[in-house]
């Protein structure tokens, strides 16, 4: 077990449509030692994405959780509603690159994953990615200010 993650906590949320792998995903964290704070859906039953992914999005906006994950069937609509939370960044990630890039360039602290368009195998990577991956800052600094003053 990695001991330095157990400091860091992880916000995870989901629709039925993204159920499956938040349940995986959850696994693989616990196996690296992160904690985590699991905002729901809890069941595959038919329910509304928003409801699950904005209060992890706030979890990690008020620094209550250090980072997030949401999932759904695609991984958009979550996205779209993880970022309208202030301080919140999210990245919808299909592959290791786009993991990668979400973390050393726009400083990701929340990925969406769809889970109708990845393999469960890919969402592992793609999340031990991002987390492993660290933020270039330099130019990207600017950017992501530029970002911030949207809102």
């Amino acid at each position: 077990m990695d001991t330095e993650n157990q400091k860091i906590k992880i916000a995870i949320g989901c629709d039925h449509a993204g159920f499956a792998y938040k349940e995986n995903i959850k696994s693989y964290l616990q196996t690296r030692g992160f904690e985590m704070k699991d905002f729901g859906t809890f069941s595959d039953n038919s329910c509304d994405y928003p409801e699950y992914v904005k209060p992890a999005a706030q979890a990690v906006a008020n620094n209550a959780c250090d980072l997030g994950i949401v999932l759904g069937g695609s991984g958009n609509g979550e996205a779209m509603a993880a970022n309208k939370v202030k301080g919140v960044r999210c990245a919808l990630c299909w592959s290791i690159e786009t993991a990668k890039l979400a973390k050393e360039h726009n400083n990701a602290n929340v990925i969406s994953i769809g889970q109708r368009q990845i393999t469960p195998e890919l969402a592992i990577e793609i999340v031990q990615t991002w987390l492993d991956a660290v933020f270039e800052g330099g130019r990207h600094t600017k950017r992501i200010q530029m970002i911030e003053e949207y809102r």
